[in-house]
């Protein structure tokens, strides 16, 4: 096969760089594959490894610092006959450690290049998660507190199917490089590198000094055997497979006329319990049996059981770009603690927006028009106040329509569920 590498931008790299040997192995190993460039993505992040996307005539993907592996699982799950190349360098691999684990143990069919040159060489030579710690750098003494990371070990703790360590000067680099993407599963390709540009100008390291050092650490040449296992996409897509296929969501038919002819922005502002959320979709199903598009947006703390609900609708007959509400024309209002999450807007209102207010509910003082319901006296319950609420915006032809309120909750309860809430929007008064 020919040369993959991109000649309309040559690889171009510090002298004495390693990262350029790395390239042209990793095109010598292309090239004895018999890779097409169409068969072949290479992922990157940030550093100087970032470059290698634009190097070589393949598919790329360039993304955030340490976050390559996750694009890679993406483009892997969805193409599995590509071949997958990950180029990381040592600082992507401390920012992204977490990725760098999850994929070990999903032993998905990557291959991950490490280019170790133990330092950020683009950004100032400062520590990496890999730099000695006695090492010289633009960090100050920050490497002398921390031990670094052996990638070989913890990659193969972490379940990886194949692992190996190596010198970027190592004769033999394009026969590990074939060796580890021919490897049906996760394989890890440490390769210890020159920063000429800042490492080595403070720290001596040499080809020969790198052997020298990799001969002291456990080896690490390939297969790790008690890591040996199903690929995860293979074993995904079998699974996945025989599960049943899911019904399909229920069509909703566009059999009313809205009561408005402009979009309509909805705002219910209540706490936890009060089903804030289901009456928001309720609004959203109701808006579609009119044939409108409907957007809904959530807000509530992580104590689902306490605290603020509050849910944002936007319902309009044409596609909703943008689904920001400043200026609502109906706000239902049914706890304090949801009025507390919206006060500014609330008090920003004019006469043009109706604020549907449960008695003992506190606003800020505000333009709006103001209809207070005591919801207590009628013995309707705190959980029930936001579906009454949308019975009375119905009765008034405000946002939907009594039918189309009746044709949403058909769509989204069932049986004795769907007739108590239709005996409830039926009992509710003003």
């Amino acid at each position: 096969m020919s040369s993959l590498i991109n000649t309309s931008r040559p690889p171009v790299f510090c002298p004495g760089c390693s990262h350029e040997r790395i390239t042209t192995s990793l095109d010598k190993a292309f090239g004895r594959m018999g890779l097409a460039g169409s068969q072949v993505v290479i992922v990157s992040d940030i550093g100087c490894s970032g470059l290698f996307d634009t190097f070589f005539n393949t598919h790329a993907f360039h993304g955030l610092h340490g976050r390559a592996l996750t694009y890679a699982t993406g483009l892997k799950m969805a193409r599995p006959d590509l071949k997958v190349i990950v180029t990381m360098g040592d600082g992507g691999l401390g920012i992204g450690g977490a990725h760098v684990l999850s994929t070990c143990r999903r032993n998905i069919d990557l291959t991950l290049l490490i280019l170790n040159n133990f330092n950020y060489g683009m950004t100032g030579g400062q520590c990496s998660s890999t730099t000695p710690q006695e090492a010289i750098v633009g960090s100050g003494f920050l490497n002398r507190l921390e031990k670094p990371i052996d990638i070989c070990q913890v990659t193969a703790a972490a379940g990886a199917g194949f692992v190996a360590r190596t010198s970027s000067y190592a004769p033999d680099l394009v026969d590990l490089m074939v060796a580890a993407m021919d490897f049906d599963g996760f394989s890890v390709v440490d390769m210890w590198g020159m920063c000429p540009g800042r490492y080595t100008k403070r720290n001596k390291l040499t080809p020969k000094s790198i052997e020298a050092d990799l001969a002291l650490l456990p080896r690490f040449q390939g297969a790790v055997p008690e890591n040996q296992r199903q690929e995860y996409g293979r074993g995904y897509r079998t699974a996945a497979g025989g599960l049943p296929v899911p019904a399909r969501p229920a069509k909703i038919e566009a059999r009313f006329q809205p009561p408005a002819s402009k979009r309509q922005e909805v705002l219910i502002v209540g706490s936890a319990g009060q089903r804030i959320v289901t009456a928001g979709e309720i609004v959203c199903l109701a808006g579609m049996t009119g044939g409108w598009h409907a957007t809904l947006k959530n807000d509530y703390p992580i104590t689902v059981l306490r605290g603020h609900s509050v849910s944002e609708m936007v319902l309009a007959p044409q596609p909703v770009d943008y689904t920001g509400i400043e200026h609502p024309d109906v706000v239902v209002a049914l706890a304090d603690e949801g009025v507390g999450r919206r006060r500014k807007m609330l008090a920003r209102l004019g006469s043009g927006t109706l604020i549907l207010k449960a008695a003992g509910v506190t606003l800020p003082e505000t333009g709006a028009t103001v209809q207070e319901v005591d919801f207590k006296a009628q013995r309707i319950k705190a959980q029930d106040w936001a579906l009454a609420s949308l019975a009375l915006l119905a009765r008034g032809n405000r946002v939907l329509t009594m039918e189309m309120l009746e044709a949403a909750l058909a769509v989204r309860f069932k049986t004795a569920i769907l007739e108590t809430a239709r005996e409830l929007i039926h009992r509710v008064t003003p």
